[in-house]
């Protein structure tokens, strides 16, 4: 099997890098492959997937974790339970990229005070296993140090990663419980990036992922659009497109400056409490009539 490409290769960005710098250069790449501005490109398709895959992974704190110590192997090394923590035959406890052996998941035992350290007593993490699996209360007696614990049910945690356009309109995502069972998380429209929405028994953090064409600026969004210099000029209208799918027609001002943000009102984020809407903003890119005819020419040297 072919080996996969490096995702920090894929984005450009080194092993370092902040998760700024990782969002800015997925977004600077998504915006030049995207499909929307490549229609029937194959090449920029993939590119595009490719990207994506990358930065699902390496914006995520998670498992940016396990791909940095387990290369190709990340998830395998995640479902077997695996510590991205824990020590590695290099430099700085961590595995070089491509995974441990060859790609080969490597498992480690821990020593009774390391164990501790993780989980607490012995018989404590024990009861904790069954109340978690079970549903059950456990015992109350004390544990091998003779210390009470508590046995309440907890609440198992969860990510549920959506997209802006998702985030917008709402959405539910199944998710599948300790013990095996799958119940369904409704995900309301207006959520923000770290939300925690919770249902008997879990509680889900919402990440909503960057989006390629849109930025979310609270409850605003923004949007570059692409404006020809004629249009910018002496005014005229474009089309944007709107996180509710389809287009709205834009009227450009005469003499409009490139980077001007124009106002669409009430076409932003829905609020989640039921409050007013954010507005989308449609930031202006004057487009040059390229390449330029004579006429064109001998006009620009004519300006002031």
């Amino acid at each position: 099997m072919p080996k996969l490409r490096d995702y920090y290769e894929i984005l450009g960005v080194s092993r370092t890098a902040s998760q700024k710098e990782i969002s800015s250069a997925f977004r600077k790449l998504a915006r030049k492959f995207h499909p929307d501005v490549n229609s029937g490109d194959k090449q920029a398709e993939e590119r595009f997937k490719e990207l994506s895959n990358a930065h699902e992974v390496l914006s995520d704190p998670e498992k940016r974790k396990f791909y940095d110590r387990f290369g190709d192997d990340w998830q395998g090394a995640r479902a077997a339970g695996v510590s991205p923590d824990g020590p590695g035959p290099g430099a700085g406890g961590r595995w070089p990229p491509g995974g441990p052996g060859g790609g080969r998941v490597r498992y480690e035992t821990i020593d009774q005070e390391e164990f501790e350290r993780m989980f607490g007593d012995a018989a404590g993490f024990s009861d904790l296993f069954g109340s978690i699996f079970t549903g059950g209360q456990g015992s109350r007696a004390g544990g091998a140090t003779g210390r009470p614990f508590d046995t309440s049910p907890m609440e198992a945690e969860t990510t549920v990663e959506i997209s802006l356009k998702e985030a917008f309109a709402g959405t539910s995502k199944q998710v599948t419980m300790p013990n095996g069972r799958r119940i369904e998380v409704n995900v309301p429209p207006g959520v923000t990036d770290g939300t925690v929405l919770r249902v008997p028994g879990l509680r889900a953090r919402v990440r909503v992922r960057p989006d390629p064409l849109f930025m979310l600026e609270g409850k605003d969004v923004r949007v570059v659009v692409s404006v020809p210099l004629k249009t910018a000029i002496l005014g005229g209208e474009v089309d944007v497109p709107t996180l509710k799918g389809g287009r709205v027609k834009l009227n450009i001002p005469a003499e409009t400056q490139n980077g001007t943000r124009l106002r669409l009102r009430g076409l932003g984020m829905p609020d989640a409490r039921g409050g007013t809407p954010g507005d989308l903003y449609a930031e202006v890119r004057v487009r040059l009539p390229l390449p330029m005819d004579d006429r064109a020419r001998r006009w620009a040297e004519e300006l002031p």
